[in-house]
């Protein structure tokens, strides 16, 4: 989409509370190429801005938050994980569901960008709930034919979480070693790394892949 008449951007952003989101939110209320920055959560973030508008909602119904999914651009960085879900149920409710009925929206709406955290090994034929549920949904948002849409599949995220993940702290200097030259598709991605590429993907004119893979999206934060 872009922007060489340096066009002012309306960005709407779920999953602006989680690890992405949050470098997301910060970027693209500094970034000069946005006027309205408008995230969608469950509850007050506490971030002010004069570019922010918050949208205080409930996913599970349309009626609070349909009506203000409309400007340029849907970046979704939303998703969780079995435990903090309670279940595969809930997962697939909050990464599938809510996501596809985000998207559906912004398209009905007139929305001509959606941006897209999946995850490495997002396979719709896979045999793993996981990556079979992310195949799912990237599948699905292709096929709402916005006129762009990105999607970046990194490998595991790295970043400052409010809970400490000690097995994660161990691996990943040996991950990150070790993919810097085999299997580069598993590096270790910085979420800071992610944000940026999404804001990358959804502004540079020349960025007309949909899908890129980990070790691409360290190329796509750099246009």
């Amino acid at each position: 989409m872009m922007n060489n008449d340096k066009q002012l951007l309306t960005a709407n952003v779920i999953g602006a509370t989680g690890l992405v989101g949050k470098h997301l939110v910060r970027m693209l209320l500094e970034h000069p190429y946005f006027k309205l920055v408008r995230i969608f959560v469950r509850k007050d973030t506490g971030i002010t801005h004069p570019k922010l508008e918050q949208k205080i909602m409930d996913f599970n119904d349309k009626n609070s938050w349909a009506r203000s999914l409309t400007g340029d651009v849907l970046f979704s960085a939303l998703g969780t994980t079995r435990k903090k879900a309670g279940g595969k149920d809930k997962q697939y409710e909050v990464d599938f569901r809510y996501n596809l009925n985000f998207a559906n929206k912004a398209k009905e709406n007139g929305v001509s960008t959606y941006v897209l955290v999946s995850s490495v090994g997002a396979d719709s034929g896979s045999s793993l709930f996981y990556s079979r549920m992310k195949g799912e949904l990237d599948d699905a948002v292709i096929n709402l034919k916005f006129n762009k849409i990105v999607i970046l599949r990194p490998s595991a995220l790295t970043g400052s979480r409010e809970e400490t993940r000690w097995s994660e702290k161990l691996s990943f200097p040996i991950a990150t070693f070790i993919t810097k030259f085999f299997m580069k598709k598993y590096r270790p991605i910085e979420a800071e790394t992610v944000a940026m590429a999404m804001i990358k993907a959804a502004l540079a004119p020349s960025v007309d892949k949909t899908i890129w893979t980990a070790d691409e999206i360290f190329e796509l934060s750099k246009y």
